[in-house]
């Protein structure tokens, strides 16, 4: 592919229909509000659409006067033209009013129907399984959340009212002409099916951009937050270079995908507009031929050609509306898309964590992201209360995949997990939770407080119960010696703390937590060796009494495990102790030797 080139964006099929209809259904909460901002859109329309027929009458009072004064039998009558005015005034006026309540009402409506959407979203993320989010592009979920959500409200916010005020002008606006005469009016009826015709042709070229557009920003957006949240790897590999090329791939792709959409759907005004132009003359002409016959009053000619421009003003809005419409097609299909993925089935708990002792037996257990491919395959291993075990194997042997079995992000596939000697599938995948406190590799804190850090492990927590676990966990001293102490705060990303200070706050979070058993995985692996000695220190506290899952690549670590579960390729190959495994001389030997090999040849004979 040349330089310049941008490759072809796929051909993917959009529901628009289906899209619309499910932002529908979700906006029934607010039908009466509808109907009421349809009676006053209604109400507008009706007091516009009479105001022409009425002013009509002083057209006609006026000639008929200025004839009668040209042939010397009468004068302008002046009153009844006053009159005629000022019935067209309070017309205008009482139209204007309506006009008002409706777009009150339609404007609220489309940004309540936001902030549903956008809290509808929000508990939907409660209830998606791990899964979701692991097979997802952050920036694509985020773009969902914000830029189609905001898409939605801002075209809803303009297409409803529009939409509403140009059918019932169109609807209204035949009913008068038809009225007045049935030959001008189906001169301007063959405005529609040309109008149709030609706006179909560009919305059914246009709708597939719509469609790219919104899909690419969320690219984009997964790009930069991939960019912003790993600018020190980028900057150490130098890869700027290549990060900008593929922003720069993509942008270009959401340039095009904009570009083409606006542009066609840009066409459809002045289309309409052309084809409404004809209408006129056509009308004007047939209008003068009626009125030297005595068909129609010069007023009624004057109101006629009045209404016509009024008829094809809202067929021009209408088009606009098309666009918007587009657009919030192509949004609704992202939220949706999003509000309909699977969830996690609520349950009806047949066991209470409770009431249930901290053993946990791994009974031949199957499991695979891919069914097809499985990670674990036929593990097991028991677990007694308080015993701290540790998983050991190679990357990739499914150490971490068993921990997200035995928290339920995902359901085993065969064989069984049993806690307290019941199946983990009897427990509310909720209430499972509760029985674990986790410490990971990577120490995650939010942008707050050290306080509200720690606190995080048990919210109702008081401010000594806070300072307690900071002292359990060894981050008293060096929390006191910060800025503001426990009310220092941390950004998102807490530069302000080193990788063990991050460690140490998320153990004593798992502190104050005081749950029955433990996950620890990889804790100690982005440390130096005296923060390690430091953070290992913290955890055995922490371990202590607890059922406690290590895994551990620093087989350093591990010595003093109860029981050390070696696995390979998704199963146990060898269990025991450190000492037991050391003098089996196998799979667990090895790695352990490799890894001390080179510290045992530098010590001296």
């Amino acid at each position: 592919m040349g330089p310049g080139v941008l490759p072809v964006m796929p051909r993917e099929r959009h529901d628009v229909r289906g899209a619309l209809l499910k932002l529908g259904r979700f906006m029934g909460r607010y039908r009466f509000a509808l109907l009421v901002a349809l009676a006053f859109a209604i109400g507008a329309t009706t007091f516009n659409i009479v105001g022409p027929k009425v002013l009509s009458g002083a057209t006609t009072v006026l000639f008929e006067g200025l004839m009668a004064k040209v042939a010397g039998t009468g004068q302008v009558d002046f009153d009844a033209i006053r009159a005629i005015l000022l019935q067209t005034l309070a017309l205008y006026l009482v139209a204007t009013a309506c006009s008002y309540v409706q777009g009150w009402v339609l404007t609220s409506v489309a940004q309540r129907t936001t902030y549903n959407l956008r809290t509808s979203i929000a508990q939907k993320m409660d209830r998606l399984p791990v899964g979701y989010f692991e097979s997802q592009s952050v920036g694509d979920v985020l773009s969902r959340i914000t830029n189609d959500v905001d898409t939605l409200g801002q075209t809803l916010s303009q297409s409803l009212a529009e939409a509403v005020r140009s059918v019932v002008t169109v609807v209204g606006v035949l009913v008068m002409m038809f009225l007045i005469s049935p030959a001008l009016a189906a001169v301007t009826l063959l405005v529609l099916p040309v109008s149709g015709l030609l706006v179909g042709l560009v919305v059914k070229r246009s709708q597939g951009h719509f469609f790219a557009q919104q899909k690419l920003i969320g690219a984009i957006d997964g790009q930069i937050e991939e960019t912003f949240a790993g600018h020190a790897v980028m900057q150490a590999f130098n890869q700027q270079d290549a990060a900008l090329s593929r922003f720069s791939r993509d942008n270009g792709r959401l340039y095009e995908a904009s570009w083409k959409s606006q542009f066609l759907s840009g066409l459809m005004r002045p289309i309409l507009d052309g084809v409404g132009n004809l209408a006129y003359a056509s009308a004007a002409i047939l209008g003068a031929a009626l009125a030297s016959a005595g068909a129609i009053t010069v007023g009624d000619i004057q109101a006629s050609i009045q209404y016509i421009r009024s008829f094809t003003q809202p067929l021009s809005s209408l088009a606009q509306v098309g666009n918007l419409l587009q657009q919030t097609a192509a949004a609704a299909e992202r939220v949706f898309d999003f509000l309909d993925a699977a969830e996690e089935q609520p349950e009806s708990s047949l066991v209470s964590a409770a009431d249930v002792e901290a053993t946990v037996e791994f009974d031949h257990v199957t499991f695979g992201y891919d069914p097809q491919n499985p990670v674990i395959r036929g593990f097991t291993a028991t677990v007694g209360s308080g015993q701290t075990v540790a998983l050991v194997g190679s990357t990739g042997a499914g150490k971490t995949t068993l921990m997200k079995l035995l928290m339920r992000f995902y359901d085993v596939q065969g064989g069984a997990i049993r806690v307290g000697g019941h199946d983990l599938r009897s427990f509310d995948r909720a209430d499972v939770r509760t029985l674990f406190g986790m410490v990971l590799q990577d120490a995650w804190l939010f942008s707050g407080t050290i306080r509200e850090n720690i606190r995080y492990g048990r919210p109702d927590a008081t401010d000594a119960e806070v300072e307690w676990a900071a002292r359990q966990a060894l981050a008293h001293h060096f929390i006191e010696s910060l800025p503001g102490g426990y009310d220092c705060m941390v950004g998102e990303d807490a530069g302000n703390l080193s990788a063990g200070q991050r460690q140490l706050i998320t153990i004593a979070r798992a502190f104050l937590a005081k749950r029955r058993m433990l996950i620890l995985d990889e804790a100690t692996s982005s440390v130096d060796t005296r923060t390690e000695a430091r953070i290992q220190q913290a955890m055995d506290r922490l371990m202590a009494g607890r059922t406690s899952f290590v895994i551990a690549h620093r087989l350093s670590t591990i010595r003093h495990a109860d029981l050390i579960l070696v696995i390979d390729e998704g199963d146990v190959v060898e269990q025991g102790t450190h000492d037991q495994l050391l003098s089996a001389g196998g799979f667990y030997a090895d790695l352990y030797n490799s890894q001390f090999s080179l510290v045992a040849a530098q010590e001296p004979a």
